[in-house]
């Protein structure tokens, strides 16, 4: 892969149309506005990271994460571009130059297709497929489709990912959407796809990037870039990944090991003296003195362990972009394996390692934690249940209830039962945590509108 080819502003949607710029920001920075001020971005504040939504205590929901990896990723793909550039001085006139609006612009994107209550969401909706009620629907069709889904749409359902969804939703032509989506630049759009191939060769790992019905698209933009289709691809589609993938990987592992650490703290999961432990364990001995000193100046606990914790994304962002730079020809050839985070010094790595581990055994698998997942899990399968009933029967009286609550641009009157479906799958993964549980609370009558 040639990086004058891989770095492109040209739009999906809009490829053949020039419009005159009325202002100064580049094609990338425009792809940022786009996302910041779009309703999907603004749903983010009320759903769920890893943590319940807050009361008293501000922990991270998926909005204030993907604004935090956003700036991780600017100052790596900044950092990135600079040495690329000592390197490479003929590609001082290309795109090259703005590796730190597109990956910041990737990185604010990669969680819109997350559905609601976190990962457990993305969970709940495969197995309700896989191993769960809606099973069903594998053999089934009807008059509007007497064919029913295929092996492949089957694959989508039962591996749903998040990820995949993250490109549909900027690519796909909703209802009273302009063809494209959101009509984002090939490279952003390149850069989000953590999993550059279908759903069939998700395997036991359930990950891919793009559904059957973006398919297209995704060969579109992997064409005009110049990505490199994998030769043992003869299940399904499979190619390399776009090399700003790496540092939109790299900003996301960072930032949601390290705040959720700190987030642990400050609501007392870890010991003041634990997560300082932690933190302080990136650093050799001599650096530590030196940050221990900077500390005696703060006394307010909280605001020692967000130095810390400063310091800590300083030296793995440093690292990463070192082993990006060293590793940039097996990059480009598509023979680098593994994340960016997996390949970084012995001593960082080491406690990037005790971090996750310490993640998993008290905040993932904590009380709170796990309410939250077994609250949603409960939701998001009784509202897949009632509403793919309704798109496979939608003239029953409580079926055209239901319809009538989702949104026009949703195609749950489409011809096709895949498209029915996943138009289910686009309303249920958009809704916000809150209004995933008020919906789920008015169908069964729980609640009832104030009157």
């Amino acid at each position: 892969m040639k990086w004058e080819q891989l770095i492109s502003n040209k739009r999906l949607g809009l490829e053949e149309l020039h419009l005159k710029k009325k202002d100064d920001r580049t094609e990338f920075q425009r792809d940022y506005d786009r996302l910041i001020f779009s309703a999907p971005f603004r749903r983010l504040q009320n759903k769920t990271q890893v943590f319940p939504l807050p009361g008293n205590i501000f922990v991270h929901n998926r909005l204030t994460h993907s604004l935090e990896v956003s700036s991780v990723g600017r100052s790596l793909g900044n950092d990135c571009a600079r040495l690329l550039l000592e390197k490479h001085p003929e590609l001082q006139h290309t795109h090259v130059t703005e590796l730190g609006a597109i990956v910041s612009a990737a990185c604010l994107a990669h969680d819109l297709g997350n559905p609601p209550f976190g990962h457990s969401g993305e969970e709940a909706i495969g197995t309700f497929f896989s191993e769960g009620k809606g099973q069903w629907l594998k053999d089934y069709h009807d008059e509007l489709d007497p064919v029913g889904l295929t092996e492949a749409q089957w694959n989508d359902l039962t591996h749903f990912e998040g990820n995949a969804n993250t490109f549909r939703l900027l690519t796909h032509h909703f209802n009273g959407r302009r063809p494209g989506g959101f009509v984002m630049t090939y490279t952003t759009l390149a850069a989000i796809v953590k999993y550059p191939y279908s759903s069939s060769l998700a395997g036991n790992h359930r990950k891919f990037g793009f559904f059957e019905s973006e398919q297209k698209d995704f060969l579109k933009i992997a064409h005009e870039l110049g990505m490199h289709p994998k030769e043992n691809s003869e299940k399904g589609v499979s190619f390399t990944r776009h090399p700003l993938v790496y540092l939109v990987e790299a900003a996301d592992d960072i930032c949601y090991q390290i705040m959720d650490i700190e987030d642990a703290h400050k609501l007392k999961i870890l010991s003041t003296e634990e997560t300082q432990r932690l933190l302080l364990d990136f650093f050799p001995t001599e650096r530590q003195r030196s940050i221990l000193e900077m500390m005696e100046k703060v006394t307010d606990t909280n605001e020692q362990i967000v130095y810390l914790r400063s310091c800590a994304i300083g030296c793995l962002v440093q690292e990463c972009v070192r082993t990006f730079i060293e590793h940039e020809d097996e990059i480009l050839e598509g023979t680098f394996h593994g994340a960016l985070i997996q390949q970084i010094s012995p001593l960082p790595q080491q406690a990037y390692r005790q971090c996750s581990s310490t993640a998993f055994k008290k905040i993932y698998r904590s009380k709170d934690v796990v309410d939250v997942e077994l609250a949603g899990f409960k939701v998001i399968t009784s509202l897949l249940e009632l509403y793919l009933e309704a798109v496979t029967h939608p003239h029953k009286a409580h079926s055209r209830l239901l319809i009538d609550l989702v949104s026009s641009q949703y195609e749950t009157t489409a011809t096709t039962l895949y498209d029915r479906v996943m138009a289910v799958l686009d309303f249920i993964s958009g809704m916000t945590d809150i209004y995933a549980l008020d919906l789920y609370r008015k169908i069964h009558g729980i609640n009832l509108p104030h009157v």
